[in-house]
C-alpha cells in the first residue's frame, strides 16, 4: 500500500487552494473562532469547522466568517471530531487536509510550511514541530509532551521530535484507510503511528509556540490515563 500510495502523492503537484481543506475541530470558542476563520482563509479558502457539542455561539460565530460548520449533537471528543470532518471533506472531493486546533494555539501563517514539505517530500502526513522552542510551552505539557514521544519513537522505531501536535497535513485517501478509533485526544498518537506502521513517509516541520492560560480543553489526568490505556493496548503481547 505505501509504494503506491507514494507514487499517486508525489506524480501530481497539488493545486492547494482546490485540493486542500482545513478542518478545525471546536468546543466552545466563540471568542476566537471568527478571528482564526478569517486568518485560515488567507492560505486555505476551504474551511470545515466541527462544533463538537459546544454550548456557546461558536457554530454562528465560525459560519459568519465563511466556514462550513457540521455540528455535532453532543460533546464526543477531539477524534470524533476529526474523523466526522475528514469523511464530510471526502464527500466534497477534497485529496488533503490540514488539521489544526481553533483555541488559537496554532499560528495559520505557518501553514505554507506544510503545503512546500508535503510536495518537496513527497510525505503523506507533516505534522508540526513545537520542541525548537520548547520553553515556550508550559513545563508539565512539555514534560509530558516529551514522555510520550520517547514512548512513541520506541514503539514505531523512529526517532519522532513532537508526537501530540494536532497542527498537521495529510493525504485525505491515506488518512481514511487507516485503522483509526480514537475518540479524543489519543487521536494524534494513533494516527502517527498507523502512517508510520504502513510505511508511509512523515515529515516534520517547526512551528510557532503559543499558548494562552485556560485555553487548552486538554484535561490532564484523565487525558493522559486514556493515552497510557491506548500505548499499552499497542504493546507487543508477550508468548
Amino acid at each position: 500500500m505505501a509504494k503506491g500510495l507514494r507514487e499517486t502523492i508525489i506524480s501530481v503537484l497539488v493545486d492547494w487552494t482546490r485540493q486542500c481543506v482545513a478542518v478545525i475541530p471546536c468546543f466552545n470558542e466563540a471568542p476566537l473562532i471568527a478571528a482564526l476563520t478569517a486568518d485560515v482563509g488567507r492560505h486555505l479558502p476551504h474551511i470545515i469547522v466541527v462544533d463538537d457539542g459546544s454550548t456557546d455561539g461558536t457554530a454562528r460565530q465560525a459560519q459568519a466568517a465563511g466556514a462550513e460548520v457540521i455540528r455535532l449533537g453532543r460533546n464526543s471528543g477531539k477524534g470524533a471530531a476529526l474523523q466526522a470532518g475528514w469523511r464530510h471533506a471526502r464527500q466534497q472531493g477534497f485529496t488533503w487536509v490540514l488539521t489544526m486546533d481553533g483555541d488559537g494555539q496554532h499560528s495559520p501563517d505557518d501553514i505554507p510550511k506544510f503545503l512546500a514539505r508535503a510536495e518537496h517530500k513527497a510525505a503523506a502526513l507533516v505534522v508540526g514541530d513545537r520542541m525548537g522552542n520548547s520553553a515556550a510551552m508550559p513545563w508539565l505539557r512539555r514534560q509530558v509532551n516529551r514522555w510520550m514521544t520517547r514512548r512513541l519513537s520506541a514503539l514505531a522505531g523512529v526517532h519522532l521530535t513532537d508526537s501530540q501536535c494536532g497542527f498537521r497535513l495529510a493525504h485525505l485517501e491515506t488518512l481514511l484507510r487507516l485503522p483509526l478509533s480514537a475518540r479524543r485526544f489519543e487521536i494524534e498518537s494513533e494516527t502517527l503511528v498507523a502512517f508510520l506502521t504502513a510505511g508511509l513517509r512523515v515529515e516534520f516541520v517547526p512551528i510557532r509556540v503559543i499558548y494562552e492560560s485556560g485555553r487548552s480543553h486538554i484535561r490532564p489526568f484523565m487525558d493522559t490515563w486514556r493515552w497510557l490505556r491506548w500505548w499499552a493496548a499497542q504493546q507487543p503481547v508477550s508468548v
